[in-house]
């Protein structure tokens, strides 16, 4: 029907436009006629194009392969929801005033029930992106949420609060990822746990992550543990980044500061990140058990150090590799047993915050500490600092702590340079007051300046307890500059 409609409106235009033809050309011959034709002509053409507009007003719409390509349709988009598990279609309590241990463990099985074909690393199961989500709620539970038996991943756990109540058992955590079996090295791989407030009620710690690989804690908020508000063990590659931790929920000057106990993130594994966060408030910011780690964009003023607080504890005597980046160390320092491959740099220190070197087994190696800002309050603490108690520095190699921007507190510093000026034939450096390892000076560079004609012969004498003597065989009034670097191979 439309085929045929469309072939009478061109045979109509056809027609019509031959008879326009027809009528010019009689015009052309008899100009007595000329007014008259192209009257005619104008109403024809006018004829013409009402047809036109009649017969396509009455047929319908054209053929798409006739006058065009296809246009693209209008698709359905189906959202797949079958690996998507909300906490409330498990019977779990959104208001926080019933236990749901047991209804968000249904939900975490649920999840585990996921596809078996595909994996990640052998022997883990992808899950397929399978998701938890917590809707908003608050979810009170009276045992740790574990995941079922090791060997999956690609899943998360978002949305939502998890409140430990008051018969929590003192040394679990709210999400504990560990597993006592496991096909596979690892337990888990890529589990994300995000967007998540975490209150462990004085009860135990937030979240365990044991034996796992590139686990994701992210956007999370965990408060009043007792123990450690992240525990990572053993596995790698866990990135805990833009979250808040505190023991008690305070922005500082708390009155019962002094109290403050646990460790906000313990790493006791290799090659883990953290990243944006904040710690508020425990009695160790951070601990460092493990190699590889990277600490950067941190805010740690969690309990100052005069108050018995560390930021930041790197406790793996000779095998530190650990890079401290970018970080806001607030009254609170930094301790390094036995550092060996330690970088700190472009971090703030504020409240005569410091560093500390531990000696354990007097070792102390390749060690950058460069272009950090120290703020203290005129109080003569060094900036960074030796502890010795349990021994001298005996290996020092490759340690540089320079170009630090210093006020309020004293400079220390692996390089110096200095200059003094007299009348004599002796003239005295002392380093002591700024070379951060006593008596050691591994290079020395010297120039003597003259007033006069005189051209003496001088000479460097004697380099102890940090002290640099020029003499020369006349007595002349000279200024000597001096510089000296204890960060050279010994």
């Amino acid at each position: 029907m439309e085929t045929k409609m469309q072939r009478n409106a061109l045979v109509l235009s056809l027609q019509v436009c031959f008879l326009i033809i027809f009528l010019t050309h009689v015009s052309g011959e008899n100009s007595r006629f000329d007014d008259h034709f192209h009257d005619q002509k104008r109403k024809m053409q006018a004829f013409k194009s009402s047809l036109i507009r009649r017969e396509l007003a009455s047929s319908p719409s054209p053929s798409p392969s006739y006058y065009s390509s296809p246009a693209p349709s209008p698709q359905t988009v189906t959202v797949d929801s079958t690996r998507v598990f909300e906490a409330t279609s498990f019977g779990a309590d959104p208001s926080g005033k019933l236990d749901s241990a047991e209804a968000l463990e249904k939900a975490i099985a649920a999840a585990f029930q996921g596809p078996k074909e595909w994996f990640l690393m052998d022997g883990i199961t992808n899950l397929g992106g399978a998701q938890i989500r917590l809707q908003g709620g608050i979810y009170k539970i009276s045992q740790p949420l574990k995941l079922p038996a090791g060997g999956a991943g690609n899943l998360m756990i978002t949305g939502g609060t998890l409140l430990a109540s008051d018969d929590f058992p003192t040394d679990g955590y709210l999400i504990d990822l560990s597993s006592s079996s496991s096909s596979s090295s690892y337990n888990y791989e890529y589990i994300t746990l995000k967007d998540l407030m975490l209150d462990c009620n004085y009860r135990g710690g937030g979240i365990s992550v044991i034996n796992s690989l590139r686990t994701s804690i992210d956007n999370c908020y965990i408060a009043h543990f007792n123990t450690n508000g992240i525990l990572v063990q053993k596995g790698h590659e866990t990135y805990i980044r833009n979250s808040f931790l505190g023991q008690h929920i305070t922005a500082g000057a708390n009155p019962g500061e002094r109290n403050f106990s646990g460790t906000a993130i313990n790493l006791m594994g290799n090659d883990n990140a953290v990243t944006d966060v904040v710690i508020f408030s425990a009695a160790i910011g951070i601990m460092v058990s493990g190699q590889g780690n990277t600490i950067s964009g941190v805010h740690c003023y969690n309990k100052a150090t005069g108050f018995g607080g560390t930021g930041i504890y790197l406790k793996l005597p000779n095998l530190t590799q650990t890079r401290i980046l970018n970080c806001y160390l607030d009254y609170t320092g930094i301790v390094a047993e036995d550092p060996n491959q330690l970088t700190i740099t472009n971090s703030f220190f504020l409240g005569d915050a410091y560093i500390v070197l531990k000696s354990i087994n007097g070792v102390a190696k390749g060690i950058t500490i460069v272009d950090n800002i120290f703020s203290g309050s005129n109080k003569g603490i060094d900036i960074v600092q030796l502890e010795q108690s349990s021994g001298p520095f005996k290996e020092i190699d490759q340690v540089v702590v320079d170009r630090n921007n210093v006020q309020g507190m004293n400079m220390r510093a692996t390089i110096a340079k200095e200059s003094v000026q007299g009348n004599g034939t002796s003239w005295i450096v002392d380093f002591s007051p700024i070379l951060l390892f006593p008596d050691l000076i591994n290079h020395v560079q010297y120039s003597l300046s003259v007033n006069g004609t005189l051209f003496p012969n001088y000479a460097l004498r004697s380099v102890s307890e940090n002290r640099v003597v020029i003499e020369s065989d006349v007595a002349v009034a000279a200024k000597v500059f001096v510089s000296v670097n204890q960060a050279v191979t010994i």
